[in-house]
């Protein structure tokens, strides 16, 4: 069997073996190593893992993923996804779906300072479920919408995801950050016609709730200024380059931190939590990253990426088809796997197709538009049956509604998903232009 055979084949074992629900950081690290040996041999192996482990963990730029978790974490002590709900909610729970379009509205907010899709779609639904329940909402509408607006803390800057697909692609995590806004923008307000249209067509889905006097709306905008200030702060001070991206996560940690303590009232037990927690959630992204770095390592060693993109260029298919299909594979494979793993495993293999192609764009361009498609590809998985993760995470907190419930209400959602990726597919300056407008 040539280099390149093995690669495939190793490639179609891994997805199986993740597909059975073995953990993705130990399905691609024994895989990986299983495959580096049989190409060149068991002492390279041990070489590899000896120089890589440290030259990736090492990395400064890796540091910012436990610093974006642990600023959501803080968010999550200090109650601001209850305040950014209820402030949404004073302003539209009046409408005919309102609450549900305001739990779209908290999320999207509550995902700019999180960066998790997991983590914001459990935070929210405590705040917004029991209310939606209150006034009687639909069960398959009101988990639906949390599960599809948890997908929006992955999309919305800051994105740990987003980070990680820059530090393998070598790209600018700030062109990709500012790359996601109109992505971000148009996702959260496509949500928001979906509840609109559902409400519609299914009458006494999402009653209209109580309306607020015009002191109360402003009084809500009060509680949530100090979580707008911090997100301007970090944001804009990583676009305008007043510190690069981990220092920027550091101030905005600190920062949600400081509003924790002062306004959300935690002590040594929320933030002992906050920082084990973090621990944890970052080990297991870290094993990932591990497994991934010598799977990728030994599909170097075939040259199966660089051959895959030879042989894509001699099939002289149209390259927008060659766009759609990778899609199509992500969409696919989001049905069984995590999206991290998705990014990890499938990245190495589809980059080098993608700078192949002949798209009317540069390196750079062709880099950032494709990490978001894959973005929102692997978002749309997060909520796809059978095993979308933000529908195990709500169906647990909603143990009294059915998971075919979820599934119906959830379905709305996905095909405003697909009209988005189409969008940015077929009109790639929606994702383009803010980062070729901020840096020319």
């Amino acid at each position: 069997m040539d280099d390149f055979t093995l690669g495939v084949a190793i490639f179609a074992v891994t997805l199986v073996v993740i597909m059975a629900r073995v953990p993705v950081g130990l399905a691609m690290l024994a895989m990986g190593g299983i495959g580096y040996t049989l190409v060149a041999g068991y002492e390279p192996l041990l070489n590899t893992l000896k120089s890589s482990t440290y030259e990736r963990f090492s990395s400064y730029t890796l540091s910012v993923v436990p610093l974006f978790l642990l600023m959501g974490q803080f968010a999550t002590k200090a109650g601001i996804n209850r305040a950014l709900f209820q402030a949404t909610r004073a302003w539209v729970g009046h409408w005919r779906g309102g609450l549900a379009i305001a739990t779209v509205g908290g999320c999207a907010m509550f995902g700019a300072i999180c960066g998790s899709s997991l983590a914001t779609a459990a935070t929210m639904s405590q705040v917004a479920l029991p209310e939606m329940r209150r006034y009687s909402y639909s069960a398959s509408l009101s988990t639906g919408t949390l599960a599809a607006g948890g997908t929006l803390g992955i999309l919305i800057p800051p994105s740990v995801i987003l980070v990680i697909y820059a530090v393998y692609t070598e790209q600018s995590i700030g062109h990709l950050f500012l790359a996601a806004l109109v992505p971000g923008i148009i996702a959260t307000v496509g949500y928001m016609i979906v509840v609109a249209a559902f409400v519609r067509l299914v009458p006494g889905s999402g009653p209209a709730g109580e309306r607020f006097s015009l002191r109360a709306r402003l009084r809500s905008l009060r509680d949530i200024w100090p979580v707008a200030l911090v997100f301007v702060l970090v944001v804009a001070g990583i676009y305008l380059g007043w510190f690069s991206p981990t220092e920027g996560a550091a101030i905005g940690a600190g920062s949600v931190g400081l509003i924790a303590v002062t306004v959300g009232g935690m002590r040594w037990r929320g933030l002992s939590q906050s920082l084990l927690e973090t621990a944890e959630i970052t080990a297991l992204i870290f094993l990932i990253l591990l497994g991934a770095e010598i799977f990728n390592a030994f599909l170097a060693l075939t040259q199966m990426p660089v051959e895959l993109a030879r042989l894509v260029n001699r099939l002289d298919a149209p390259p927008m088809l060659i766009m759609i299909a990778m899609l199509a594979v992500y969409l696919v494979l989001g049905c069984v796997m995590e999206s991290l793993a998705m990014i990890l495993l499938t990245v190495p293999v589809f980059f080098p197709v993608v700078l192949s192609l002949d798209l009317g764009l540069e390196e750079d361009q062709l880099a950032v538009w494709f990490g978001i498609l894959a973005l929102m590809a692997v978002e749309v998985g997060m909520i796809t049956p059978p095993f979308g993760l933000n529908i195990f995470v709500i169906n647990a907190m909603a143990r009294d509604v059915s998971m075919g419930e979820t599934y119906r209400g959830v379905l709305p959602f996905v095909a405003s998903d697909v009209v988005r990726i189409l969008i940015i597919l077929f009109v790639p300056w929606t994702a383009l232009w803010a980062p070729g407008l901020w840096y020319g």
